[in-house]
């Protein structure tokens, strides 16, 4: 299966950890520091505005780490 864009990717990410994008979002407040609404991420996702240092955040509490090959 190919994923063609981040939301695709955390969705998959999200079912295999077994958590929902607003238990995620708590997790980034608490790793930011600063309130992350779970609105403001699912909106983000939609639209395809997430920054790649979010998805890096993401990655961390997910356990996963993105890693980039030469094809």
């Amino acid at each position: 299966m190919k994923v063609t864009n981040a939301r695709e990717f955390l969705k998959i990410l999200l079912m295999k950890e077994n958590m929902s994008v607003s238990k995620l979002a708590e997790k980034l407040t608490q790793l930011k520091g600063e309130h992350v609404y779970q609105q403001t991420l699912s909106q983000k996702l939609i639209k395809g505005t997430l920054k790649f240092n979010e998805m890096l955040d993401i990655c961390d509490i997910l356990g996963y780490e993105i890693e980039f090959k030469k094809i």
